[in-house]
């Protein structure tokens, strides 16, 4: 396949991300032990708030998920602190529904405003090494200032807006990249990067060791455990929170639109549409025709694509004829570059060598 080179079907015609989503999918409860263990995970939740002002954390964006998520602490009285990561790229659209929302739920707001030019001298160092993932410097920073500032006001859960019913298990490996791979990050900012990295929020790869395996904080996909229907939260949102769609997902903002609305199907030849839909389509939430329908559509509305496409080339200082460069320039793995694989396959060593060891120690 030219846009995913590890896709792989059965004899009946069935891919292994199909697979992949029906397995997950099958794990997550459904009816009353979903309530049941919804039930359990407010009580643990709440259980941490004791004299505390917050008992959990919650990113929000703007978008479906988060605002959706923000929304339902308020109905199981949760008492989240809000986190919005500004990287500069917000719509006014966006800006708007986070205020709408916050005034309606009546949270409190911590905005983690990035030092722009830091900012802007890593994502262009992203499109000068060719990498897919364009978008990691933002997800990056977002997981790494979510779990600094959990840590500041001792928040222990940190709720997470990724569901399976509509984002599946895992996107193809080769439209991202992991998400904790500081290792990648670095080698591809000091390569291609101008400026020294200051402020940027990071997470190195023994930080990232500490916090899966070590640290008490825990990350919970809460809407995993809701009958999470994408169409009928559209609809709370905007008849209960005034909320607006964007027309798109995570096109809240400017940058990710123009990303995915343009910068991957014309140069990488990849529309997340298709891994969107079949999400949808696998939990039963549109069917087959309409999701061809959709995808026979533009991606991007002309004039807002003229519009977003002068506002980017601008803010990252490209000319035009510097862009159309990039555009037809050859395009880099991921692997490219230096990763933390090596650093995985000697910790797993490790831990074999250790296996034995802690065994006899505890005998």
């Amino acid at each position: 396949n030219q846009n995913d080179p590890d896709l792989i079907l059965d004899t009946k015609g069935i891919c292994n991300h199909c697979h992949a989503f029906d397995i997950a999918y099958s794990k997550l409860p459904k009816g009353e032990e979903r309530d049941k263990e919804l039930l359990r995970i407010m009580q643990r939740i709440k259980a941490e708030r004791k004299n505390k002002k917050y008992d959990c954390l919650l990113g929000v964006s703007g978008g479906v998920d988060s605002s959706y998520l923000a929304y339902l602490c308020k109905k199981l009285d949760l008492h989240p602190l809000i986190i919005h990561f500004d990287n500069g790229w917000n719509s006014e659209l966006a800006v708007q529904n986070i205020e709408s929302l916050l005034n309606k739920l009546e949270y409190d707001l911590q905005t983690y405003v990035i030092n722009w030019e830091e900012f802007k001298d890593i994502q262009l160092a992203y499109f000068k090494a060719g990498v897919v993932d364009l978008e990691f410097p933002t997800d990056h920073a977002i997981l790494s200032s979510m779990f600094n500032i959990a840590k500041k006001n001792k928040i222990k859960y940190i709720l997470s807006g990724h569901n399976i019913v509509t984002e599946g298990v895992y996107m193809p490996k080769s439209w991202v990249h992991r998400k904790l791979d500081f290792i990648n990050f670095k080698d591809i900012h000091t390569k291609f990067g101008t400026l020294k990295r200051k402020t940027f929020p990071s997470i190195s790869f023994f930080k990232n060791l500490f916090i899966r395996f070590l640290s008490k904080y825990e990350f919970v996909p809460l809407l995993n455990y809701t009958d999470y229907n994408k169409a009928a939260v559209k609809n709370i949102l905007i008849n209960e929170l005034g909320w607006r769609d964007y027309g798109g997902k995570h096109y809240e903002s400017i940058f990710t639109r123009f990303y995915q609305g343009y910068i991957l199907p014309q140069k990488f030849h990849i529309d997340k549409r298709q891994f969107h839909y079949s999400c949808l389509i696998q939990s039963g939430q549109i069917t087959r025709e309409d999701a061809l329908k959709e995808m026979s559509l533009p991606i991007y509305d002309a004039s807002v694509l003229k519009t977003d496409k002068e506002y980017v080339l601008k803010k990252l200082n490209f000319s035009e004829e510097s862009f159309q460069e990039y555009m037809c320039a050859p395009i880099h793995k991921h692997s490219d570059y230096k990763t933390d694989q090596d650093y995985w396959k000697h910790y797993f060593r490790l831990l074999k060598v250790l296996k034995p060891i802690t065994a006899l120690l505890k005998k």
